[in-house]
């Protein structure tokens, strides 16, 4: 059943409301009479008060814990940040000395580059790092084996020159630096062009010092067929085994070989292992021959000891042979004085 509240009349309406009216007074007066009431006011100050003690009690352990929150957080972010400014210190110190050092290198690269300009400096480097290889692994003045700025029957002076044994025989070593023409070819500020250039002036440079190297150091009946052009940068070295196989053909037909420091190391490693080798063969051979020496000497030593041992054994016999006549004598004495003299001498009367 719905209601229609649209039917009621007015009167009704006003009659509700009136109502509604004196319920609300009602209630506003005696809550107010409670209100004014000494013991429910004396109650509720006692519970205001406990409420308001508690929740400042609450509040003060709350307010407690949060500062201890907070002063362990900023402990801890303050030793963080401690830490972390200590680090970002040290390492603005690496970076500082890490400065220095690549001045430093700075510095150096470009007295090297200063030095390096010049043929004859150029010249010197090669023959110093050549001679600090040819030490580290042959030793100091080891002259039997090389020796530095030979002079050649041509009137022509090597770098170096490696008395290595048959079939390598003597080998001529010179050091050569072509590298003006080098560092234009590779640099990649200039044009194509000018590369291409500088790249065929490159070629032509270290032809010539091939042609140099075979014309000067390879003389029949002194040195070997063969000689060696070292070249103390492995850039250039590297640069042309892998972009200019047309020059490694050209120094094949000329027999030259193209070392870097590397390759020469591993080169003169092989020669100095193939030394030792003849050198031990060397020397098997001759305690070989030692030892068929000694064997007949051994030999003789028998002999003479079979002789001195059949001698013993005649001696021994002797000896053997002495002993029991010697047994045979003592016993012929040793009956003669257990004799009793007495005895003899009644037998002696008797016979009388």
């Amino acid at each position: 059943m719905i209601c229609n509240f649209s039917a009621i009349s007015p009167a009704f309406n006003r009659s509700f409301l009136n109502i509604i009216r004196m319920s609300l007074r009602w209630l506003s007066a005696n809550t107010l009479k409670m209100l004014v009431s000494p013991i429910s006011f004396t109650y509720l100050k006692l519970s205001l008060n406990k409420d308001f003690n508690d929740l400042s009690l609450k509040n003060e352990r709350r307010l407690l814990e949060i500062n201890d929150k907070v002063t362990e957080r900023l402990d801890e972010n303050f030793e963080k940040t401690n830490k972390t400014f200590m680090n970002v210190l040290e390492r603005l110190s690496k970076i500082d000395e890490a400065q220095k050092k690549i001045d430093t290198l700075s510095t150096d690269i470009i007295s090297l580059q200063s030095i390096l300009t010049d043929k004859k400096t150029r010249g010197i480097y090669g023959e110093v790092n050549l001679k600090h290889i040819l030490v580290n692994i042959f030793g100091e003045g080891n002259d039997s084996i090389y020796k530095l700025q030979y002079t050649l029957p041509n009137s022509t002076i090597a770098d170096s020159i490696l008395f290595a044994p048959e079939p390598l025989g003597t080998i001529a070593i010179d050091s050569k630096f072509p590298l003006e023409n080098y560092r234009m070819m590779v640099d990649k500020k200039i044009s194509i062009v000018e590369r291409e250039k500088y790249e065929k002036l490159f070629k032509m440079d270290v032809k010539k010092h091939i042609d140099a190297i075979h014309d000067k150091y390879i003389i029949e009946g002194v040195t070997t067929d063969q000689a060696i052009m070292f070249l103390p940068a492995e850039a250039i070295f590297a640069e042309i085994n892998a972009y200019h196989t047309d020059i490694i053909d050209y120094a094949y037909k000329k027999h030259v070989w193209i070392c870097s420091p590397t390759t020469l190391i591993s080169t003169l490693t092989v020669v100095e292992m193939i030394i030792k080798n003849i050198e031990r063969d060397k020397y098997t051979s001759i305690i070989h021959d030692e030892l068929n020496k000694l064997g007949v000497e051994f030999s003789r030593y028998k002999d003479r000891w079979d002789k001195l041992s059949r001698s013993i054994e005649t001696v021994s016999k002797d000896v053997n042979e002495i002993h029991t006549t010697t047994d045979k004598i003592t016993k012929r004495f040793t009956s003669i004085s257990k004799v009793d003299v007495s005895l003899l001498e009644h037998k002696e009367d008797l016979h009388k």
